[in-house]
């Protein structure tokens, strides 16, 4: 006899993942769905998709895997959602997505014959051997599951995990309780009875801090510009930059007291007023960094109401935490106001918490322009086979060159793409090295499109550049002068609301763009003026909202809205950007909202604020804005007294991969769904509708997990629909008799409880009516009451219960009561709950006798039919809960 083929397929959740090489091992049916799905999306299989999904409810996904043979975790490149019974698509695209979705355990999806399949499940197996899978929140994206890899300690290669070589650390003694040795100034003096440990506040990173990202993401670490970090901590910081070639110097009272304090172009003032306690040395830490910044000063602080995360109590105007240390926590209106006060300059608030100061006007001009630049949209490289080794030639000069000017080559063709322009040579930070090697600047710029044209062309055995490789360079320049162009519209667009500077006091890039991109100035300010009526356009301004939606940019409301989080408006489409921009031109900085709502046909914006948006998996309302365009009008309303303030639902859809919080966040989402006890549809039943229901269902949300109470309810609170916690416990001959509490002392046993109620009991009740429970509960105190025998390691009706060397008491878990229906048959009953519930165990003795019944993890559905032996004795006979008629033996 020979063994079943085991059919291929992954299933995640309600859906089934299979790859096009496995379709033919599928049934007709599904082979015949996927052609149909990929007519209505007009896509032609293996080159448009390679996996399927199969939905639960009759929907089916077209997904493309970049790479699924050749990358151990394939990244998603693109989605395709087809409603098979209307035709309608939903497209997703992740080709500019900085986190995409990736794939696990591919050879699932693959025939048992597959040549690489035991090379993939032999990854997987390895991934499981050190627990990579055990939280299911960090696996699904790709930034999550890299950092979780390296924390495990190792490293992929190839279809391997590889160990990583051993660090060693120093523990820092000063660190320690007790150990901090003098108070460490950065100012004035310390108050006398309290000494604050800030060299506590220092963390040990493993990446880049905000703020420096933040300068990054801006363009202002391109080794151009010095920067001074004032407050370094240990320096991680400084590290990374000087290790990225950028020159980075710092100073710290504590770690690195003795290093000079200098000037720099860019100072970072990085967490450091937020632990200063006293008030005048916090003015007096803000106003020297800005006394060395030439050009920009970089301040950074902890935002929010919320109390420290070790705990603490109020000290002035924060607080004094467990580890002797002071945190204040400022309000995004709060820092702008001390830092307008103290350096009487008007800061740029550019992330939560991070804020520029610019004391070079020019900086700043050119930072608002590119700070209407969205995300660059590049085309990627087609996929191509690997080039073939090709036999020794004579020495390749030009690749030499290239190889020994590489980081500087790189950096201008970056520059090039960036500006969408040839950089003039005032802009080009290796000017010197390259015009001392090339001759001049124009002599460089050809030599590294010449190289990329090359380069791209031998990839696609394109030697000569004639082909697709050309093409795509050409394109990509294109691309680049476009989406630069779409940029400075932008730009112009919103300076439309100012008076407008003659173009001799425009900074010179800017001068260069308007040259290139419009000729003159007065067309680059009609460009911009054409894009600010558009705004005015909804169909124009529908296709935008379709086209972010595709890329993960919010939640799309056909025709209605997009709503998004603020943090993404930088990404949004031109026109978009140019809308919300009219707002902020009439509200003021929009982006210290947490989402904003693009009303399609009204011409609207909405701003909404919630209470600590971050780390709350369902934020409340705070704060409602509707910016009217039109009417030039604003509308504020606050969740005050006498109105509850709601709660956000879905807070997943309206950030993105990218968000660090994304995959706990939506896994709260499925989750909550998931329970049925909520329409989460529109906005949402009312907070008190929710908080009432989780509890009453014993569910608690702890910042962005959803978790069984473990706080022991009232015994007179409602378990389920009909019965009360009381009735579960103080029932049976022996509890009446001696009156034990019989309570249950572990939080989890409460919950089987309410387990057993909702999924059993309730049902059994709403069909039969009301039940009389002759024994629930059992802990350890009562179980040695009852006369005769009992089981307490097997029967469940220890529940979740300890014994003393604090293992469960019976193993099963769940837990389990014996009940009758006053004028039932039993046997009925039983034949009831075996069609009807997820039970895990029954115990049927007669049909006028009580009947046991569990609900557990096991969910073995396991049918026990106890018949008089012999000798009198109850026999037990376990029968088949698959059979036509499981209870007929009886």
């Amino acid at each position: 006899m020979t063994a079943k083929k085991a059919k291929p397929g992954k299933i995640v959740g309600h859906g089934t993942y299979v790859h096009l090489n496995a379709l033919q091992e599928l049934d007709a049916e599904r082979q015949r769905v996927v052609l149909q799905a990929a007519a209505f999306a007009e896509l032609e299989p293996e080159k448009s998709f390679n996996v399927v999904r199969f939905g639960r409810d009759g929907d089916i996904a077209l997904l493309a895997y970049a790479d699924f043979f050749e990358d151990p975790f394939p990244a998603l490149q693109a989605s395709w959602r087809i409603q098979l019974d209307s035709g309608q698509v939903g497209y997703r695209t992740y080709s500019d997505s900085l986190n995409p979705p990736i794939l696990h355990r591919k050879e699932l999806l693959l025939p048992p014959e597959h040549p690489r399949r035991e090379e993939y499940a032999a990854l997987t197996a390895a991934a499981e051997s050190i627990g990579l899978f055990d939280d299911t929140t960090r696996i699904g994206y790709q930034r999550q599951w890299l950092a979780l890899v390296r924390e495990r300690g190792y490293r992929i290669e190839g279809h391997q995990l590889l160990p990583l070589g051993n660090v060693e650390g120093e523990a820092d003694a000063a660190d320690e309780p007790g150990q901090g040795g003098d108070p460490i100034q950065f100012g004035g003096q310390l108050h006398d009875h309290w000494e604050a440990a800030r060299q506590r506040t220092a963390m040990v990173r493993y990446g880049f801090s905000a703020p420096i990202q933040s300068l990054a993401r801006h363009g202002f670490l391109d080794g151009s510009q010095r920067l001074f970090d004032y407050g370094c901590g240990r320096g991680d910081d400084l590290r990374g930059l000087q290790e990225n070639g950028i020159s980075a110097e710092g100073w710290d009272p504590y770690y690195a007291p003795d290093q000079p304090i200098e000037s720099a172009d860019i100072v970072n003032l990085g967490f450091v007023i937020n632990v200063i306690e006293d008030f005048d040395e916090r003015i007096e830490a803000l106003t020297r960094a800005w006394s060395l910044a030439e050009r920009l000063l970089v301040v950074s602080v902890m935002i929010g109401e919320r109390q420290h995360a070790g705990g603490g109590e109020r000290f002035r105007d924060g607080l004094l935490t467990q580890r002797g240390t002071f945190q204040k926590y400022f309000t995004p209106a709060e820092i702008r106001q001390f830092l307008t006060s103290a350096l009487d300059e008007e800061p740029i608030t550019v992330a939560p918490g991070v804020l520029y100061v610019f004391r070079d006007k020019d900086a700043e001009q050119r930072f608002l322009l590119e700070r209407s630049r969205g995300r660059r949209n590049r085309l990627r490289a087609p996929s191509a086979p690997r080039p073939r080794e090709a036999p020794a030639t004579r020495r390749d000069r030009r690749a030499e060159r290239y190889a020994e000017h590489r980081d500087a080559l790189e950096r201008l063709w970056a520059q090039w793409l960036t500006l969408g322009r040839q950089p003039h040579k005032e802009e080009v930070v290796d000017l010197l090295p390259l015009t001392e090697t090339f001759g001049t600047l124009g002599k460089a710029l050809r030599f590294i499109e010449e190289h990329q044209r090359d380069q791209l062309g031998d990839q696609l055995g394109d030697p000569l550049g004639e082909g697709p490789g050309d093409d795509y360079i050409d394109a990509l320049l294109e691309q680049a002068a476009e989406a630069r162009k779409a940029d400075l519209e932008v730009y112009f667009a919103l300076r439309q609301f100012e008076r407008r500077r003659p173009y001799k006091h425009l900074e010179p890039g800017l001068q260069r763009d308007i040259k290139a991109f419009f000729g003159d100035y007065p067309s680059a300010q009609q460009a911009g003026l054409e894009r600010l009526r558009a705004i005015a356009d909804p169909e124009a301004i529908a296709a935008a909202c379709q086209d972010a939606a595709e890329h993960g940019l919010g939640w799309l409301e056909p025709g209605q809205s997009l709503q998004l989080h603020a943090s993404l408006v930088d990404q949004l489409p031109a026109l978009l950007r140019v809308y919300v921009g009219a707002g902020a031109m009439l509200y003021g900085e929009v982006q210290q909202a947490d989402l904003i709502k693009i009303h399609i046909a009204s011409g609207k914006l909405t701003l909404l604020i919630f209470d600590a948006f971050d780390g709350q998996a369902l934020p409340r309302l705070h704060e409602r804005i509707k910016i009217k365009l039109r009417e030039q009008d604003i509308d504020t309303f606050d969740y005050v007294e006498p109105f509850t303030p709601p709660y956000l639902f879905w807070k997943s859809r309206y950030i993105n991969e990218e968000h660090p919080d994304y995959p706990a966040q939506l896994a709260f989402d499925e989750q909550l769904d998931a329970l049925g006890l909520f329409d989460l549809s529109g906005y949402g039943p009312a907070a008190e509708v929710v908080d009432e229901t989780l509890a009453r269902h014993r569910w608690e949300v702890h910042g962005l997990n959803l978790q069984p109470s473990q706080t022991p309810p009232a015994l007179d609170d409602p378990c389920g629909r009909f019965l009360r916690f009381r009735d579960l416990i103080e029932c049976g001959e022996t509890q009446a008799a001696t009156g034990l509490a019989n309570q249950p002392k572990e939080p989890q046993s409460w919950n089987a409880l309410l387990e057993l109620t909702e999924q059993v009991l309730d049902p059994v009740i709403d069909w039969f009516g009301m039940i009389r429970l002759t024994y629930g509960f059992c802990s350890p105190e009562l179980a040695k009451k009852i006369p005769g025998r009992i089981d307490p390691k097997r029967d469940q009706h220890a529940a979740h219960e300890r014994n003393r060397l604090g293992n469960p008491i019976c193993p099963r878990l769940g837990a389990a009561v014996d009940f009758i229906i006053e004028d039932e048959d039993m046997h009925e009953v039983a034949q009831w709950i075996i069609a009807e519930t997820p039970f895990d165990r029954l115990y049927f003795y007669g049909p006028n006798l009580p009947l046991h019944v569990s609900y557990g993890p096991e969910h073995n559905r396991q049918i026990v039919l106890m018949r008089p032996g012999p000798s009198g004795r109850l026999v037990p006979k376990v029968v088949s809960p698959d059979a036509r008629s499981p209870m007929s033996t009886v």
